[in-house]
């Protein structure tokens, strides 16, 4: 406290004894103003509002007790209870706070359980005691102390006393009968196990009498082996006639089964139809977003980019059975633009999967396919008829041609093609339908790898076959050694037909030429391309000029070709193997392709006539590969597929579907004349060449990098 004091007082600005007398011998030795203005100088500066304390407030004691009491607690604390249709307070929770809790097993000394159970046990080992001291204690010590009795009567009152104090021993806090022993462990126990008796092993033998045994011999000669079989004969003849002369089942048993089979087939495909409605509804509640992009968005950035066009990537297609399949082929229908067909195969010819598939797909419902198909083989294309959409032929990796009906049944084919000589020798790569007979009958044309053409009619019970061409190669070899001579066959990998006179097709071969064929003659080309280096994979019409087909190969380029001009327009670098080429169907100019890199190319040809105006990748280059494509003929998107089992959907924004504005004195004018026109304008463009020069085989290099 005397420092306390010492510290307040020179807060409060009072000078100590020491710096007192300090200021009088200053004061007395110098005698002027200087001392009193150094002293004013270090005085310490006192707020104005300072509290001024007394010595009683100075010398008073402020204690500090720290206590055990929780002041956080609240000690008001009140619940409602429904009970008493109020509020009630609620006990308070304590100031104790627990930090560690455990139950254990010990019992302490002095509680009354541990004292019960002592005293149990000492009652129990004082019993044992007794009974073994009764046993062993002969008669004739009874005899010696009732003697003693007698003769020291004094000990009688000694063991009087004795047994006091037994009884007071069995009192509450006396010591207890035996020695105290320990609580028993609970955590310390012994396994007892059991043995049981074996019964051993017996062994009971019988003995019978042996069979009777005979020795016999015999001839057996062929009429006895006819005999025996003819006997057996008539027995099986008259078994026969016993199961026939059995009346048949009733009519009308027979009838109600059907009627009840017909019903049910009817009841489970209006169950059906209900489920893929309900099926589409739940889909387009998913994927509403993309719908609404599928159908209505378009890229506003297109306005500030001039010659390049973007992809916008909308739902992607697949099938659990069919993942590890390849999309061979793709096909719209020619009815419902959104619904397409997928064909599963493998174009692995080396490692070809022991199935095949064809699934048909629609935009509203991109989680499970519409319609299903399984094949024995791999299906490698597929063609969906104009005039009847419901109608599907397929060619498959075994050589053999199907047509589907998928109004009826999509587990068994309708008309199959049957034997050796029925089908093709090898894979059959291009399938198309063909105009209408005179007598109203349908037909397909197919093309294969074992270098024939057929055409295949559908009669009442079965497919009729007729072979149209056999392509033969136009190389000499040297003939064999009895002089016959040997012609190479060409491997046909692709087929389509002229889209005005339907009795021209171009056939593509794995040579990489392109055989101008006719329906009417069998044994010559109308024209020969020597079109590419490597096999080709597909070739396409232009939509609006006839005369005008694309080709592409895996020599990694593609070729816009005229007809009847051995001489390419227009060749185009892509840096890989093209899969894929197809004509747009709402531009005459627009183009698109895919490659094994996984990459989209967008051509126009109007708008740049050198390089694509779009580049997208689609799928990984190191793990998937595309394989085709395929434009829709409304809506403007494509759809591509690739090598596991999945096909993806795309949607052009504006920059590639761009339309031609007619001129302001032809305003009459419509779409596919302009189309027409623009197209006309381009060609005579690459058409007029000086005299004397030819086009040369120079292709244009794109820039694969590009994304």
């Amino acid at each position: 406290m005397p420092r306390l004091d010492f510290l307040l007082r020179r807060r409060a600005g009072a000078k100590t004894p020491n710096q007192q007398k300090q200021g009088k011998e200053m004061g007395e030795v110098s005698g002027n103003d200087e001392y009193e203005s150094w002293m004013k100088a270090r005085q310490l500066q006192r707020p104005e509002d300072q509290l001024e304390l007394t010595d009683a407030e100075l010398g008073e004691e402020i204690p500090k007790i720290l206590t055990t009491e929780n002041t956080n607690i609240i000690k008001n604390l009140v619940i409602y209870s429904f009970k008493d249709g109020g509020f009630v307070s609620a006990p308070s929770l304590g100031n104790t706070v627990t930090l560690f809790q455990f139950e254990g097993a010990s019992l302490h000394v002095d509680s009354p359980e541990a004292k019960a159970q002592l005293s149990s046990q000492g009652e129990e080992e004082v019993e044992v005691e007794a009974e073994k001291t009764e046993e062993k204690a002969p008669a004739l010590d009874t005899d010696i102390q009732e003697v003693d009795k007698e003769v020291d009567p004094d000990a009688d009152a000694a063991d009087g006393e004795a047994a006091d104090d037994e009884i007071l021993d069995d009192e509450p806090g006396a010591a207890q009968f035996g020695p105290k022993k320990k609580l028993i462990n609970q955590f310390n126990f012994c396994e007892r196990a059991a043995l049981t008796f074996n019964n051993p092993y017996r062994t009971v033998e019988t003995q019978t009498i042996p069979p009777p045994r005979s020795t016999f011999g015999g001839n057996v000669l062929q009429w006895v082996i006819y005999d025996s079989y003819a006997e057996d004969y008539a027995q099986q003849q008259k078994e026969r006639e016993k199961d026939s002369k059995k009346p048949p089942p009733k009519k009308d048993e027979s009838k109600k089964k059907e009627d009840k089979n017909k019903a049910t087939e009817h009841l489970n495909k209006k169950y059906l139809q209900s489920w893929q409605i309900l099926e589409r509804m739940v889909n387009q509640n998913i994927y509403d977003e993309i719908a609404q992009d599928y159908r209505y968005w378009e890229d506003p950035s297109d306005e500030f980019r001039e010659e390049e066009g973007t992809l916008l990537p909308l739902w992607k297609f697949s099938y659990e059975k069919t993942k590890k399949l390849s999309v061979t082929d793709l096909c719209f229908n020619t009815l419902y633009y959104d619904l397409y067909a997928v064909c599963f195969g493998s174009m692995d010819f080396v490692k070809q999967s022991a199935e095949g598939s064809v699934c048909l797909f629609t935009m509203k419902n991109p989680s499970f396919p519409d319609y299903r198909i399984s094949t024995e083989s791999g299906v490698m294309c597929c063609d969906i008829h104009v005039k009847y959409p419901y109608l599907l032929a397929i060619g498959m990796y075994d050589g053999n041609v199907a047509v589907y009906n998928l109004q009826s049944n999509t587990r068994e084919p309708m008309y199959m093609s049957q034997g050796v000589n029925g089908k093709h020798l090898e894979c059959v790569s291009e399938i198309k339908w063909g105009p209408d007979m005179t007598d109203g009958e349908l037909n397909f044309y197919s093309a294969s790898m074992d270098g024939r053409v057929f055409n295949w009619v559908l009669m009442q019970n079965k497919l009729a076959i007729t072979p149209i061409m056999t392509l033969y190669l136009d190389r000499e070899l040297g003939g064999c050694p009895d002089g016959t001579d040997i012609k190479l066959k060409g491997c046909a990998t692709c087929m389509v037909f002229h889209p005005t006179n339907p009795e021209v097709f171009l056939v593509g071969t794995e040579e990489g030429l392109i055989f101008k064929c006719s329906t009417a003659y069998s044994s010559k080309y109308l024209m020969t391309y020597q079109a590419h280096y490597l096999p080709i994979y597909r070739i396409d019409f232009n939509k609006y000029n006839s005369n005008i087909f694309a080709s592409c190969s895996g020599d990694w380029r593609i070729k816009v070709w005229e007809d009847m001009r051995g001489e390419p327009l227009f060749i185009f670098d892509l840096a890989a193997c093209v899969g894929d080429v197809k004509w747009a169907p709402y531009s005459s100019t627009v183009f698109a392709a895919v490659t094994t890199e996984g990459k989209v190319f967008v051509f126009d040809l109007n708008v740049n006539k050198y390089k694509p105006i779009c580049i997208q990748a689609v799928v990984s280059k190191k793990r998937n590969k595309l394989t085709r494509l395929a434009f829709n003929q409304k809506l403007p998107f494509i759809i591509v597929g690739d090598d596991k089992g999945t096909s993806t959907s795309l949607k052009l924004s504006p920059n590639l579907r761009l339309k031609v504005k007619p001129p302001k004195k032809q305003q009459w004018m419509d779409q596919a004349t302009l189309e027409t026109q623009k197209l006309e304008k381009l060609l005579s463009l690459v058409r007029e060449l000086p005299e004397g020069e030819k086009i040369k085989d120079t292709a244009t290099t794109v820039v694969s990098g590009r994304n």
